[in-house]
């Protein structure tokens, strides 16, 4: 008898000892998710901030509320390698392993902006990185259709974003180089590495009215934010926006 009462208090004290565990860890995830919050408002402020400094770049309308919103809404430190609140929402890139980034939000918000996506558009990215900007996207168009040519990359953005239930985006490995004729034609593109100059298969792929939005230059130093209109078939504008920095775009080498 003697025995099983000590059992019996063993047990009770583990599961007490669980039940304490459990409640703080409850509890640091409810400070983490306050932290988080307070972090992201403030990244959001932050854009804002940029953005009406960039009259001349964004013009008189600036940046739209369904983009400060999808910036508000969306959990930047579940993109990063730390998931780190402190870390995530400041405005600047963060290298994300394999030589890549996730970047700078104000870049990522105005990009967005340029794009001018609408509800019921079908996007391209070429460069999928962590899925950061691919959830962005997600949340002001019908479809993305995201390629990255890393393979780690690609298969770890796509779960993620499956388990973040963004639902209209399809990852797929590849070059970015050619597109995606299959998921096409695309109302705007959104390239996130730098190349020396917008590849024809994209513009090719664009819908009329459809833009593509790309830093144009050599890789590792400063480019050129573009952005290219099809205003025709075969038929393009072309205006730079604001210098930036990007990683260089990434062919296949077969």
């Amino acid at each position: 008898m003697k025995a099983l009462l000590l059992v019996f208090a063993m047990v009770v004290l583990l599961v007490l000892a669980m039940a304490v565990v459990a409640r703080e860890a409850t509890a640091q995830d409810a400070s983490q998710d306050t932290q988080c919050v307070r972090e992201r408002a403030a990244m959001v402020e932050a854009i804002r901030a940029y953005a009406r400094s960039a009259a001349s770049v964004l013009g008189q309308q600036g940046l739209s509320e369904r983009v400060l919103e999808a910036m508000a809404q969306t959990k930047r430190h579940l993109f990063i390698p730390e998931q780190s609140c402190s870390i995530a929402y400041a405005d600047r890139p963060i290298p994300i392993g394999l030589g890549q980034t996730i970047s700078q939000p104000y870049i990522v918000a105005l990009m967005t902006q340029l794009a001018e996506v609408a509800p019921d558009h079908v996007l391209l990215e070429v460069g999928t990185g962590s899925g950061y900007q691919a959830a962005i996207l997600a949340q002001l168009a019908r479809k993305v259709c995201s390629i990255e040519i890393i393979p780690q990359l690609a298969e770890t953005a796509a779960k993620r974003l499956r388990d973040l239930a963004y639902d209209n985006v399809n990852v797929r490995l590849g070059d970015g180089y050619d597109g995606w004729p299959e998921c096409g034609p695309f109302d705007a593109i959104v390239v996130t590495a730098a190349l020396g100059q917008p590849p024809s298969p994209l513009i090719e792929q664009l819908k009329v009215g459809g833009r593509l939005v790309m830093p144009v230059g050599p890789g590792y130093t400063t480019q050129q934010l573009t952005v290219v209109e099809k205003i025709a078939p075969g038929k393009t504008t072309t205006r730079g926006v604001a210098l930036v920095r990007f990683v260089p775009f990434t062919r296949s080498q077969n």
